[in-house]
């Protein structure tokens, strides 16, 4: 029997559900906590960067010489403020190692800030080696007096077993703690351990009512996450135009995959109006931020034409950008565009090298486009046992709608193949399965 070439058309990114748990505070949290809790500091900041006339300069110079002399005085509200300053770049030159020397000297005396401050530099490797391990110290000391910022920093760290051995329970502890302090990525850490049942039994119901007190507060990836709860119906009733709603607010923020997200809600026109041109203005915008799940819907949407002109060389670059980045599905496509000669050189060596990438990752297309690469010899040498192999694989991981096509497809081919043959391939595909468990 002959057999087509893989001219499989491509497929897009569905709706995700979220970027991925950060590790510990990002540099913008941290400098906006920092000035909310240091009155005395925000007022200096006000002098520093207001831009007034010079005849003001000599006011800031001043205060910043009594800030120094409290601070060579032992007063710790001043040594952490003075730490800040120089970690921010201030009226001092920014220097971090100079800002952990005063950090420490407050620090020690048992500022809570200070504390804290310390525990993210040496997260972060700012001024001090790099040291997981000292980051938890210090985050301790400061959680252990209440601060909902090292409090939640610990529960990361206990969630990933960074300088600490990894302990979803303890994470949550941790977590809980900061999140009844009204700490919103609290809510939001504690709302992911009850999404997926870690530290605590699964509880979608508790897990979206975590995420809606931090996305009332603002938080981007609560407001996303939430948008997602309502998209898939988990701990609220099914709502597309709510599931909308939440994503608009996250994506007004800059949240890269809220931005995906309300991209394909207008793509599907989900709980919005179909809208083409709106689709590709959030799918751009995550994807300039390199989102990959968005660079492959953006991609798509330049190989179709839709809400852009129809450009293959377009499409075939922002594959690239997202297969670049491990992205299965891009990975599939880009693949796809090597085969049929679409938008790159027909290359059906670079084709099998992209489809490889992806079926290892468990993507049942590009599994079935091995199938049929192998069994045409396509840039590799025929091989009906390993085409067997494959579509096997692609048949066990297809959906419902590929499944009965990929199945009759594999017995097709198995018509063909010697008894033996066949067994060996089985064989194959079983040891691919359990490597591929061993792996996930």
């Amino acid at each position: 029997m002959r057999w087509r070439r893989a001219g499989v058309s491509w497929r897009r990114v569905s709706t995700t559900a979220s970027a991925g748990i950060e590790i510990f505070p990002q540099a913008s949290w941290y400098a906006l906590r920092m000035l909310n809790i240091a009155g005395f500091l925000a007022g200096l900041r006000r002098w520093l960067t207001s831009g007034v006339a010079s005849a003001q300069t000599s006011k800031e110079n001043a205060g910043l010489a009594a800030l120094r002399v409290d601070a060579n005085a032992g007063n710790a509200s001043a040594q952490f403020s003075l730490g800040f300053m120089y970690h921010d770049g201030q009226g001092v030159p920014q220097d971090d190692v100079e800002a952990v020397s005063w950090y420490r000297r407050a620090a020690d005396q048992g500022d809570v800030f200070a504390q804290f401050s310390l525990g993210y530099a040496y997260t972060n490797g700012e001024g001090v080696p790099q040291d997981d391990a000292q980051a938890v110290a210090w985050f301790c000391k400061a959680a252990e007096q209440g601060e909902a910022e090292a409090q939640t920093s610990l529960g990361n760290a206990y969630h990933d077993g960074r300088g600490v051995p990894q302990d979803d329970v303890q994470a949550v502890s941790w977590y809980r703690q900061a999140a009844d302090q009204g700490y919103a990525r609290a809510q939001f850490r504690l709302g992911g351990a009850y999404q997926l049942g870690d530290g605590v039994p699964q509880d979608v119901v508790e897990a979206a009512a975590w995420y809606r007190k931090a996305a009332d507060q603002g938080d981007a990836a609560a407001q996303s996450m939430l948008g997602y709860m309502y998209h898939h119906g988990e701990g609220v009733p099914q709502d597309d135009v709510e599931a909308a709603e939440w994503y608009r607010r996250a994506a007004e923020q800059g949240h890269a995959v809220a931005q995906n997200n309300l991209g394909f809600m207008y793509d599907r026109g989900l709980g919005v109006p179909q809208d083409d041109a709106q689709a590709v203005t959030w799918y751009r915008k995550a994807a300039e931020q390199g989102y990959a799940g968005a660079q492959t819907n953006f991609g798509y949407s330049y190989s179709l034409g839709r809400g852009v002109p129809q450009d293959d060389a377009q499409a075939a670059t922002w594959f690239r950008k997202a297969a670049d980045q491990g992205n299965a599905v891009a990975q599939f496509n880009l693949g796809a565009m090597h085969t049929n000669g679409q938008g790159v050189p027909q290359d059906d060596v670079e084709a099998v090298s992209w489809y490889l990438k992806s079926a290892e990752q468990g993507y049942a297309d590009a599994q079935y486009n091995l199938g049929v690469v192998y069994h045409n010899g396509q840039g590799v040498p025929q091989d009906d046992v390993e085409a067997h192999k494959w579509r096997n694989l692609a048949t066990s991981r297809a959906s419902a709608a590929d499944q009965k096509r990929f199945a009759e497809s594999r017995d097709a081919l198995a018509s063909l193949m010697t008894p033996q043959q066949v067994a060996d391939a089985q064989q194959r595909a079983t040891d691919w399965l359990a490597a591929f468990e061993q792996r996930n």
